[in-house]
């Protein structure tokens, strides 16, 4: 088994994102999960940039993180100055990491172009910082910057930077794929041609690789650089960081350890909570899930066509290449006009439904029809459940609708009160109510609760979680008709609900109203 080390940048290149900012708890949590999950190496930031990271590296040091070790990254030393002058390099040894990252010049071009140094000088500022960190007691990462740019551009020079890490002390040399731009079938031949470079000068240091996704190829890229030799992996959880992100961890993670035989990661701890990790990270930094993420995104073992629906039920691996435990994720069969009656079948819970196949049919030609109509039950569970209840027959609701009014009054700027008076017929007999609210479905439904509280007091553990609106057919302007999502949930479950209708009250009342009926059907 070859062992892999995984190195996460989540915390430092993952936060030059767009969008993405981690406040120092936020990155000591993720310090702790990726730690949890058994990353070798977790880079924290570069503590001379600002005092978050600096406070980061002081705080961290108090939390038990296995055999995660912390690293602190740096560039190296400024020109014309030594290392043990360099601010730089006291902050970084202030961090007090056992491993230090130090980026350098490895392309001609950008040497002169943008450090605006001799060759020479550039060789030199290299080997004068990794020696330095070296003598303080520091293993030395050396991230070789413009690493695939800078061999084609000048291979001979590029090979003079690798060399001048290696022989100051770099016990690893990652070699990076800064632009993002190096296809697959490049970075394999060059890897190796690195490894050739450092063996016969006799400095035969271990390789990392560090990939940028500007092509998409970030994770082929790394895989590739691993295939080629690289015993090392950089990237961030969910590939976030600047322009188009990095090389997305959980991918290169899932597949070394469950596509490519031989490879071990993690410190052999397994996958099973990539997906959760994965989650953590986009809750922590306040981003969207993105459902198409390969191994753990909501979608990667959704099913939706009849065909594929039906193959699953007979056999997973007909149309999954990989169990969804294996990774901490789950198989979902959705409901749509594509679907067949086994999809249906899938969803369906109860014994005496599940074989009545005229039934089937008949709840299949419903979710056509009203799909036609815009509605959607993909995320709408419960209120599939209610309808398959409605054709059967078997629906019992424990309230119904009489009327419901809702009004907006306006008094002045940012005065604006809504009242909503429900009638409902609850256990035989009418309730009538009024509430407020900060809006007409808030106020819906602080009014259905005061209905039903008193006669179903366990809806005191049910609230709402999220509200969706979306247009359905914006051609038709304002008269166009909407979707209502909500979802739900009492402590336990989340179930969501769908409501469509020219009236988005309306089409509220319709989705709020399944949510109750769900909720109380399920503690009657």
């Amino acid at each position: 088994m070859r062992t892999i080390e995984i190195y996460d940048t989540t915390l430092r290149d993952g936060s030059q994102g767009e969008g993405v900012n981690f406040s120092l708890e936020d990155k000591l949590a993720i310090a702790r999960r990726l730690a949890e999950v058994g990353v070798d190496y977790i880079e924290g930031g570069y503590p001379l940039s600002n005092p978050k990271d600096a406070q980061f590296f002081a705080r961290v040091r108090g939390l038990d993180l296995g055999r995660s070790q912390v690293v602190a990254f740096g560039m190296t030393r400024r020109r014309g100055m030594s290392a043990a002058d360099d601010p730089g390099m006291k902050a970084l040894l202030e961090a007090a990491t056992p491993v230090v990252t130090i980026v350098g010049k490895t392309s001609a071009f950008h040497v002169a172009e943008v450090l605006g140094v001799s060759r020479e000088e550039n060789l030199a500022m290299i080997g004068d910082t990794i020696a330095h960190l070296v003598a303080a007691g520091r293993e030395v990462f050396y991230d070789a910057e413009h690493f695939f740019d800078g061999w084609k551009l000048d291979p001979a020079y590029a090979a003079e930077t690798l060399l001048a890490a290696a022989r100051a002390g770099a016990t690893r040399i990652v070699l990076c794929d800064t632009n993002g731009g190096t296809l697959p079938d490049e970075v394999a031949p060059l890897t190796k041609a690195a490894a050739a470079a450092l063996a016969a000068a006799g400095t035969p240091v271990a390789l990392g690789i560090h990939c940028h996704n500007d092509c998409d190829l970030a994770v082929a890229n790394t895989l590739a650089g691993v295939a080629a030799g690289a015993v090392q992996v950089q990237g961030t959880i969910n590939g976030i960081g600047e322009r188009c992100g990095n090389a997305d961890l959980v991918s290169v993670v899932a597949n070394l350890a469950l596509k490519l035989p031989g490879h071990s990661v993690l410190g052999g701890t397994g996958t099973a909570h990539l997906t959760e990790l994965s989650r953590f990270v986009y809750e922590t930094a306040n981003m969207s899930y993105r459902p198409g993420q390969p191994f753990v995104g909501a979608s990667a073992f959704a099913h939706k066509g009849g065909m594929h629906v039906h193959a699953v039920a007979k056999a997973a691996e007909s149309y999954e290449h990989i169990p969804p435990e294996a990774v901490g994720n789950s198989r979902r069969v959705l409901v749509s006009e594509l679907s067949g009656r086994s999809n249906i079948a899938a969803l369906v819970t109860r014994p005496d439904v599940k074989n009545d196949r005229a039934l089937l049919d008949k709840v299949l030609a419903e979710v056509c029809r009203l799909e036609n109509e815009g509605w959607q039950f993909e995320a709408a569970g419960a209120s599939f459940d209610l309808l398959v209840d409605r054709l059967a027959g078997t629906f019992q609701p424990l309230f119904s609708r009489d009327h419901y009014n809702v009004d907006v009054e306006s008094r002045g700027e940012g005065d604006i009160r809504t009242l909503a008076t429900v009638k409902l017929l609850v256990a035989g007999g009418p309730r009538h109510e009024v509430a407020e609210g900060d809006g007409p479905v808030n106020a819906l439904d602080a009014a259905l609760r005061k209905a039903l509280e008193p006669v179903y007091p366990a809806l005191t553990r049910m609230h709402l979680v999220d509200y969706k609106v979306r247009v359905i057919n914006a051609q038709e302007g304002t008269a166009a008709k909407v979707r209502v999502s909500i979802e739900s949930t009492d402590g336990e479950r989340v179930w969501g609900t769908v409501g469509v209708s020219e009236n988005v009250i309306e089409a509220s009342w319709l989705a709020l109203a399944d949510a109750f009926h769900f909720f109380l059907a399920s503690v009657r």
